[in-house]
């Protein structure tokens, strides 16, 4: 399962007192688990950019907790900078990283601002995904008017603030208001340009970017811009929607570049941005030599280069994530000016690196998975080993996936196994997780049990907690049958119509697939049997079961493929 991860970005009305942004930002990080990953203070600007990531619930606590500590710090009646601002908080949207919507992120910065509003008593305006009425999906509509115009918007019907409206009083006059909503993540991107010209740098540019070029007379460069009835120059679109883009000369590496915003990466990928520019300056006569990526980029925006290029080739898309996003590195040049390395660059692979301290059964190393198994330790034991079974299973189905889509004379059916690959990844990943998730489980139980049972309330709540975490390691089990069982559809496949030289693998792999759901199914029985709610118990023991008795029948029939391909 992906994690579910946020970037928060508040930008906080000061830029100049150190001690006063320390504050802010250790607010931020004692509130929950997250991941401090920028602070950007600007004295001309009076402001200071927060950049933090981490679980949804965490980031959204650690950011309530920031927008407080500024309240209680920046005074903005004594605030004065170059920047547009409203508030001591000015802004703070919520952005999704991974596992998680931009609409599932614009429900909680509506209920966050709502929150701000209730408990800070801060006016709050939400915008862009967040926004309640459509023209405040602009930020600049939001702020029209800046701090200064707070007076005459508060408790003004179509001006007020979305939450906290009431006249303007003494404590909006000190926190002043704040806009807080839902975007997209901002990829900033350099392409670099076989050029030194600007002028050239900007045309390419100007041919890609949303907002275009401005229309001449004549369709000349020196021609005088047209203006539209109401006196607006008329412009002609460039060809990405949701890019911001100009050309521009770097000193420091003697070449120009197409310097681009990519807001919205839905509607423009990082890779069609990539292609798009390389077409653009094709067609005046230059060439895009690499790509440099300014600041952070989620996983996803490389997988899904990776993937895109590995099928531009017919290859197939069903590899390690390392291997995808070494493709996507490669074909996009983000290593040409200077080393790219994922776990600095990676917003996921950060997170991570943080963590290394936390022991994972799936990072260490087979020896030193046999060998934890084999300890003292109850723990990993049947339940995480029956996970790693079935794994395998879908590793060795995907393997002979992989292989068939690279068989000499079967290139047109590169397609046809890289989908099957695709959901062997999928499924691997899975169960992979479920490796930790069981041993995990365990440990929720072993946790129970030192917890206190002295008074009747106390004694009440150790068999709750205890009822739910047997019947929560009962249920993860249950899922690792469920999951190594769908590997059957993959490895049937592999054996009926993958390489004939891997049928083989696919045998091994069925029998690995059975010996995980019949493994999965012990677990399932014996920790059953702890829970008082014996209807429940019963149903989960039943489908267990049945699952249990089709893995079987399916490993045969699979078998009985592979034998009779192995001697003809």
């Amino acid at each position: 399962m992906e994690k579910r991860l946020i970037e928060c970005v508040p930008n906080f009305s000061e830029g100049r007192d150190r001690a006063v942004i320390d504050a802010i930002t250790k607010s931020i990080t004692d509130a929950a688990d997250v991941k401090l990953l920028d602070v950007d203070p600007g004295e001309a600007t009076n402001r200071t950019v927060v950049t933090f990531v981490g679980e949804p619930e965490a980031v959204v606590e650690a950011a309530f907790q920031g927008i407080k500590k500024a309240a209680e710090l920046i005074d903005m009646r004594k605030h004065h900078g170059a920047h547009p601002r409203m508030g001591a908080t000015d802004v703070c949207p919520l952005i999704p990283v991974s596992g998680i919507t931009l609409e599932e992120c614009a429900e909680m910065a509506r209920k966050l601002a709502e929150r701000v509003a209730t408990e800070l008593g801060i006016p709050t305006y939400c915008y862009e995904a967040a926004a309640l009425v459509p023209e405040r999906k602009n930020l600049a509509v939001c702020r029209a008017g800046e701090y200064e115009a707070l007076p005459e918007k508060m408790n003004h019907e179509g001006k007020g603030p979305d939450f906290g409206d009431r006249p303007y009083d003494e404590a909006a006059a000190r926190t002043g208001a704040t806009t807080i909503g839902a975007r997209d993540f901002l990829i900033a991107v350099n392409f670099n340009l076989n050029t030194t010209s600007t002028r050239r740098a900007n045309a390419i540019a100007f041919d890609v970017r949303e907002k275009g070029r401005p229309v001449r007379e004549g369709g000349k460069v020196t021609g005088k811009p047209l203006k539209d009835e109401n006196g607006k120059t008329i412009m002609q679109p460039g060809t990405l929607k949701g890019t911001k883009a100009i050309g521009w000369y770097i000193d420091e590496y003697g070449i120009a570049q197409v310097s681009m915003n990519i807001t919205d990466i839905a509607a423009t990928p990082l890779h069609v941005a990539f292609d798009e520019v390389t077409r653009a300056a094709a067609a005046r006569g230059i060439r895009v030599t690499g790509t440099e990526i300014v600041g952070l980029v989620p996983k996803r925006a490389l997988v899904d280069a990776g993937r895109y290029f590995l099928e531009k080739q017919q290859r197939s898309t069903g590899l390690p994530e390392h291997e995808i996003l070494r493709m996507a590195i490669k074909s996009m040049g983000l290593d040409e000016l200077k080393p790219f390395v994922p776990e600095e660059k990676v917003i996921e692979y950060m997170i991570d690196a943080d963590r290394k301290g936390e022991k994972n059964l799936v990072d260490i190393t087979c020896r030193g998975f046999a060998d934890e198994t084999a300890s003292e330790s109850p723990a990993p034991g049947g339940g995480s080993i029956s996970a790693y079974m079935g794994a395998l299973a879908a590793a060795l189905g995907t393997m002979v996936a992989n292989l068939s889509a690279h068989k000499p004379g079967w290139d047109e059916r590169w397609k046809e196994f890289s989908d099957y690959a695709d959901s062997g990844r999928k499924l691997l990943d899975t169960l992979m997780a479920l490796v930790d998730e069981d041993t995990a489980a365990f440990n929720r139980i072993m946790a129970v049990f030192g917890m206190p049972k002295g008074t009747d309330e106390e004694t009440a709540a150790r068999a709750e907690a205890l009822e739910s975490a047997t019947l929560y390691a009962t249920e993860v089990p249950l899922r690792t049958m469920k999951a190594a069982y769908a590997t059957f559809d993959l490895l049937d496949a592999m054996a009926r119509i993958g390489n004939p030289n891997s049928v083989s693998d696919a045998g091994v792999g069925a029998i690995a697939a059975e010996a995980a759901v019949a493994g999965a199914n012990l677990n399932v029985r014996i920790n059953a049997a702890g829970l008082k709610d014996r209807a429940k118990a019963d149903k989960l023991t039943s489908e267990a079961a049945s699952i249990a008795s089709e893995a079987v029948r399916r490993r045969a029939e699979i078998l009985d493929n592979v034998n009779k391909t192995i001697d003809r």
